[in-house]
């Protein structure tokens, strides 16, 4: 006899799973997601987004972490200079077309897919955005310290926004990127690379500097210290968690694990510590 086919996770349900967890009417969330591990969802990765969507409103805005694929740093001499052979055949980064990176999962570009919403203009620090405030949330991203000041992540912790981790792994928050430009330790690790941007005159090489987020900011950092800090955080009684579908998720806000991860390496590592 053959068996019946698993329940599908639906918009409606997810809906419930994540007004339980304490999202709202009007709440502007960066969604960081395992979307396999969610459920066998019956319309998609898309079914995730409409959920989303529907709990916090039309006053509500959805936002995910895009970045790119720049692979063609591997290409990058010492000094993050692309070698001039390879200069014509590296596509430039193009906010409303570039893919996001594959590394984050699939969430970032279905998002980025969905009519209406938005990219930011920072390739590496790209943010994609949907719903009331998805222009300002991505309007005028610098491009040199893009997790830092007037970024997207600045602007989420301005706004009392949330962050969802949707079964996603803990050392995946992307907002502590912006703790670590905030935070008053000695020895951050600064990254400059060559990017190709798409302009109307054409393909327009820029030198980007910014701390670097590909490694852990100081040394003595494990390389998952994220998961260390939201641990602690969730530990002393902050966030909340629970399942959205079948995924173990956590939901905090913006502006507190952003503080508790500048103080979390001010402690350790600023001038006065140990």
């Amino acid at each position: 006899m053959t068996p019946p086919p698993a329940s599908f996770v639906t918009r409606a349900s997810l809906a419930v799973d994540l007004t339980k967890l304490g999202l709202a009417p009007g709440d502007a969330v960066m969604v960081h997601a395992a979307v396999s591990k969610v459920g066998r969802l019956l319309d998609g990765p898309d079914t995730i987004i409409s959920a989303l969507c529907d709990v916090i409103g039309h006053e509500g805005t959805v936002l995910a972490y895009a970045d790119w694929e720049a692979r063609y740093e591997d290409l990058c001499d010492e000094d993050g200079r692309v070698p001039p052979e390879w200069r014509d055949h590296i596509p430039p980064f193009d906010p409303q077309r570039s893919r996001a990176i594959r590394d984050n999962g699939v969430l970032p570009e279905f998002l980025r897919t969905t009519p209406g919403a938005l990219r930011s203009s920072n390739p590496g620090a790209s943010i994609v955005a949907l719903g009331a405030k998805a222009e300002w949330f991505t309007a005028d991203h610098p491009l040199d310290y893009g997790y830092g000041e007037g970024s997207p992540l600045a602007k989420l912790v301005a706004a009392g926004g949330k962050v969802l981790m949707l079964g996603a792994p803990l050392d995946t928050l992307t907002l502590l990127h912006h703790a670590e430009h905030l935070a008053d330790i000695p020895g951050k690790r600064i990254k400059r690379v060559e990017v190709p941007l798409a302009t109307p005159a054409g393909r327009q090489w820029r030198m980007i500097e910014e701390f670097d987020t590909g490694d852990p900011i100081v040394d003595r950092l494990a390389e998952d210290y994220f998961a260390e800090i939201v641990t602690q955080f969730l530990a002393s009684g902050q966030g909340r968690q629970g399942l959205i579908g079948s995924a173990s998720s956590v939901l905090v806000g913006a502006a507190a694990i952003t503080a508790f991860g500048v103080s979390w390496l001010e402690t350790r590592f600023g001038s006065g510590s140990p």
